[in-house]
């Protein structure tokens, strides 16, 4: 992942939410994918699931867990490769517990589980025969993390995605780009053999860990000042659909989706803004969406990183990136003994209680019919309208606050909607409405103290 200092504050999540849904600058899409890529049944069904999953946990664990100081230590230190590279001989995280960590996410309400596999430092979690520089042949602790992982993911019905980095600061073979340059590595070399060595890896982890759900790659923007450089995405896209048809591809690369990708990422932002100034393409209209984002401020584990999302964020984040149709990719970096950070864990958890009751408005659902408002978001199914009443958006606006007393009123300017009924999702209590050609009027009455007041429309 890049390196930001800082971590977003939720309320920039709506601080330009009327406006946040941008209008698709992309080229050459076609009715059902990007350029010349046609994606088969199977990727469009998988496409539906991945989108119906709505949450997914992000892990970034390493050697570089150890230092405590981030995923991007050694460029950060400016440190050098090979002393560097010694850490893997002290790597011992006694305390790892796939089966804890799987549990964890599932308490969530999280479905995914995407995990890095390897990242910039070149380690690698998992016995690989390309590499020496993995936990199980450089480490005392001798595991394969990856095969642990995958297996309590299976058993735990939680899917299992791979993070695997474009980069390498170690390898003598990879193309040097614009990070990484104090490592002591030499300058560019041919790449031929790092892009060999990156078809080994993938062919190794969509053969060995059963069933993947995606592939989501990393590091395009080493080269971004290189416009000519070939990353051979052709070759690397065709084999992993060859290997696994059923699994998805996406690319951290912050431009516009690539032929052959299946899901577009933001990375520390909403779709349609752009507040780390990294994104310059658009907003894809024909594939699924995901926002990432960390609950603290690093990625990998940070010794000075004490603050984490609380629960109540957790959601707000959740139900916006819902409200703009993605789904949340929420990441927490695991400390070196092989422990979760116990505040993320909580916030979790909590968000997963919320989960458990409010769900219905989350999983499954798209966020097609209108954009975000100012008192919040709206999410649908085929049966089902939901509105998400923000209680600080609605403290923005002339909506009367009913946990204060007396009634709000909200117009959803949803042209034939005519409800068969409208409830407060929560207690089940009825709302008045009256539609009209316009759209529908609705009187909330009464709600509960919540993280999200959502107002329930049957078509």
């Amino acid at each position: 992942m890049k390196k930001l200092h800082r971590i977003i504050a939720v309320t920039a999540l709506v601080a330009s939410a009327t406006g946040a849904v941008a209008q698709n600058t992309q080229r050459g899409i076609s009715e059902r994918g990007i350029d010349g890529y046609r994606p088969t049944e199977q990727i469009v069904q998988r496409q539906a699931e991945f989108q119906d999953m709505k949450f997914g946990i992000f892990m970034h664990f390493g050697i570089y867990s150890m230092l405590g100081s981030g995923e991007w230590v050694l460029q950060t230190k400016a440190a050098n490769f090979e002393e560097y590279s010694h850490y893997a001989g002290a790597f011992y995280p006694s305390k790892f517990d796939a089966a804890r960590w799987v549990a964890a996410v599932k308490a969530s309400g999280a479905k995914y589980l995407t995990f890095t596999t390897r990242h910039h430092d070149g380690f690698s979690n998992f016995k690989t025969s390309w590499s020496d520089f993995n936990s199980v042949d450089a480490t005392p602790f001798g595991r394969d993390i990856i095969k642990e992982i995958a297996e309590e993911c299976h058993k735990q019905g939680i899917a299992i995605h791979f993070y695997y980095s474009l980069l390498d600061w170690g390898r003598d073979d990879y193309p040097r780009g614009w990070s990484g340059k104090n490592t002591g590595r030499p300058g560019r070399c041919g790449p031929e053999t790092y892009f060999e060595f990156m078809k080994g890896q993938l062919t190794e982890l969509l053969t060995n860990y059963g069933e993947i759900g995606c592939i989501w790659f990393d590091g395009h923007w080493d080269h971004q000042y290189d416009p000519d450089f070939n990353w051979h995405y052709d070759e690397l896209y065709s084999l992993i659909h060859e290997l696994q048809p059923n699994c998805l591809v996406a690319n951290n690369h912050h431009i516009d989706p690539i032929e052959g990708e299946d899901i577009q990422v933001f990375e520390r932002d909403v779709p349609g803004e752009n507040t780390t100034g990294w994104v310059k393409g658009g907003v894809s209209k024909t594939i699924p969406l995901e926002t990432c984002q960390t609950i603290s401020k690093d990625w990998g584990y940070d010794l000075n990183d004490n603050v984490h999302m609380t629960p109540r964020e957790v959601v707000r984040y959740l139900v916006g990136c819902a409200g703009l149709n993605a789904n949340l990719l929420l990441n927490i970096g695991p400390r070196p003994d092989g422990t979760l950070p116990e505040k993320a864990v909580e916030s979790l958890a909590e968000a997963g209680k919320w989960l458990a009751t409010h769900g219905e408005a989350v999983y499954g659902t798209r966020s097609t019919l209108l954009p975000p408002q100012k008192w919040g978001y709206v999410t649908e199914n085929e049966k089902y309208v939901y509105l998400h009443l923000i209680p600080d958006m609605l403290a923005k606006t002339s909506f009367c606050n009913p946990s204060q007393g007396g009634s709000g009123e909200i117009f959803i300017p949803i042209p034939g909607l005519k409800p068969k009924s409208v409830t407060l999702l929560e207690t089940g209590q009825p709302c008045k409405f009256k539609p009209s050609e316009q759209g529908v009027r609705i009187v909330v009455g009464e709600v509960p103290d919540s993280y999200d007041w959502i107002v329930k429309i049957e078509r």
